[in-house]
């Protein structure tokens, strides 16, 4: 969603100022935390003014300064009730949120000068309970690559080939230009989160299927360094590779496994470790994670499969203790 200064107060419009400039944020976590500060304005002025409205048509443009001074920690939590009950955030959103006005309350009292104390200082994250990633087995993977359904065979068939070998993010996809693919080093420069840059190396698989796509390609292309194209000859969005992607899963058979993009971004992680013998540290460099804490849920989705495979061998099921035989000596035999 792009962000509407326009309708932003002054105070806002800084900190989203600040956020891309100074602290270098990439522009979907920018937008995310312009829609999350945006709902936390409107829910305070909201019950401060007592209005009626709904949430999404309460204005904040002349949003008054000094009622950022008034808002407490009971406020805050009193927000986060409302997104648990009303809205039904599960504790992985609300986190989202929580972390966007801890950054959001922290440049109003460090950096603007606006409030004289952060009264959400001590604020506690909801707690999130890490699931186990959802993914694809090697045999999916390969029946997916195998389908006969892709839209543009070419273009869909690079994509979902890119996502399974790298494990890159949606946004790293569709920022890839031309120019970021070095053919002869074999490698491939991705802009990750936080406008961080890495170096892949691209194997025979991802090198033929790029080749290959890049060669159907017909016509100018409206941005000529963009590598995957829409229709209209432009850059494609982050939501058509989603419904490209479900899409595919649906008719591939896979489509009741909840499997999107990012999915399939876990599954290239879970196939390097479990099939490619790649460590962890190796895996982190390569999905380009922060902090190794991160990676390392792929030993434990290692470790779950290893339970699951003992627990349910073909002979799991017998419980019962078989009788010894005794020899007429009375020994066992």
């Amino acid at each position: 969603m792009p962000i509407n200064k326009s309708e932003c107060p002054d105070f806002l419009n800084d900190y989203i100022f600040y956020l891309r400039i100074v602290r270098g944020r990439a522009e979907t976590t920018v937008n995310e935390y312009y829609i999350n500060i945006r709902m936390i304005l409107r829910y305070i002025r909201t019950v401060k003014e007592n209005l009626n409205d709904p949430l999404e048509a309460v204005p904040i443009k002349d949003f008054p300064q000094d009622m950022l001074k008034e808002i407490t920690l009971r406020d805050i939590y009193d927000f986060e009730y409302f997104l648990a009950e009303e809205r039904k955030n599960k504790a992985a959103a609300r986190a989202r949120k929580t972390a966007a006005l801890k950054s959001f309350f922290g440049y109003l009292h460090k950096r603007a000068n606006i409030i004289e104390s952060n009264p959400i200082t001590d604020i506690e994250m909801p707690s999130v309970k890490r699931a186990l990633p959802k993914y694809l087995t090697l045999e999916e993977s390969l029946r997916l690559l195998s389908s006969e359904a892709f839209e543009n065979p070419e273009r869909d068939f690079c994509m979902v080939t890119l996502f399974l070998n790298c494990g890159m993010r949606l946004n790293e996809l569709v920022s890839i230009n031309l120019s970021d693919i070095d053919f002869n080093e074999r490698k491939l420069l991705l802009k990750g989160k936080g406008s961080k840059q890495r170096i892949i190396y691209i194997n025979d698989s991802c090198i033929a299927a790029l080749k290959t796509y890049i060669n159907s390609r017909k016509n100018p292309p409206e941005e000529p360094d963009a590598l995957f194209l829409s229709r209209k000859k432009r850059r494609i969005s982050r939501r058509r590779v989603e419904q490209i992607i479900e899409k595919l899963m649906n008719e591939t058979g896979l489509g009741n496994r909840g499997i999107s993009p990012h999915k399939l971004r876990h599954t290239a992680a879970t196939l390097m470790y479990q099939h490619g013998n790649a460590d962890t540290l190796v895996i982190k460099e390569v999905l380009g994670h922060a902090s190794i804490s991160t990676t390392e849920i792929y030993t434990h989705l290692s470790d779950e499969l290893k339970r699951s495979a003992a627990e349910n061998t073909p002979i799991s099921n017998i419980k019962k203790i078989p009788r010894s035989k005794k020899n007429k000596d009375g020994d066992d035999v």
